[in-house]
């Protein structure tokens, strides 16, 4: 993903020069004419509910948000898919294994060092023992109505996409 600071095409090495294209300011090299496309970063999030209803969060223990409250998620590794990718983060943070249920629904979601970042967020089923795992400080189940602050506008709107599908149930 090019940056502010990149200079030098990735197909023949020329210096990159930005120049608008296609509606876009992008860089563009001027000897092969190679575009760079700035796309999201995907990542994938769980969202856990127990049976009386409550939504599992980690507080998490990196930045960005470190020590605030979010779902279990992400970035999805080159070889996973985006399933793949919300089983292995959900075991990696809370130690619990899932099984994913359905689409919740694709997000996206302004980042400071990613500069956007895409989001697939899965309901999952999940069992075993919660524990917070090495990159989470704590992990808890709480009430939709009850939540702690949430620091991500994507995870916000999540919970608010399953609050709404659990009032239309």
């Amino acid at each position: 993903m090019a940056r502010e600071d990149t200079k030098y095409c990735f197909q023949c090495g020329q210096r990159l020069k930005k120049s608008r294209t296609e509606g876009r300011t992008r860089f563009i090299c001027s000897h092969c004419g190679w575009i760079n496309y700035e796309n999201p970063l995907p990542s994938a999030a769980a969202v856990v509910r127990n049976r009386t209803g409550q939504v599992l969060l980690v507080q998490r223990g990196t930045q960005p948000g470190i020590r605030q409250w979010a779902l279990p998620s992400g970035f999805i590794e080159i070889e996973e898919s985006p399933k793949e990718a919300c089983l292995r983060e959900l075991m990696e943070e809370t130690h619990l294994r899932g099984t994913i249920t359905r689409l919740v629904g694709v997000y996206t979601q302004p980042s400071k060092t990613y500069k956007r970042v895409l989001i697939i967020a899965y309901e999952v089923e999940a069992e075993g023992e919660l524990k917070a795992g090495t990159d989470t400080k704590d992990v808890r189940f709480f009430s939709l109505e009850n939540l702690p602050e949430i620091p991500f506008s994507s995870h916000q709107k999540i919970i608010q996409d399953i609050l709404e599908n659990r009032e239309r149930e």
